[in-house]
């Protein structure tokens, strides 16, 4: 199943890091990159004028890389990184 592109799935990624203790913060600037985590502060700055689909990939992709603490994600949240992580195996 594709992951969709649509404000309730970036709901869902915001859901799942503020459970994890990140901070994440929509900032206007001129870096490129969607997203960026600050050293271990875990701040994670978004670009705010970037297009949903960007803001979705770029915090997607940190939510496969970053270290996460399962016992705290209910069964919701576990389900939907589950799917996330079979639809990036099927890229």
């Amino acid at each position: 199943m594709p992951i969709t592109y649509t404000k309730h799935t970036l709901e869902k990624l915001e859901s799942v890091l503020k459970d994890q203790h990140y901070q994440l913060r929509y900032e206007k600037g001129n870096f490129k990159t969607a997203a960026c985590v600050l050293d271990q502060s875990k701040v994670i700055v978004i670009n705010r004028f970037s297009t949903l689909e960007s803001k979705i990939n770029e915090l997607s992709q940190l939510l496969l890389k970053i270290p996460l603490d399962e016992n705290v994600l209910n069964d919701k949240q576990k389900q939907f990184l589950y799917t996330l992580k079979q639809f990036t195996l099927l890229l």
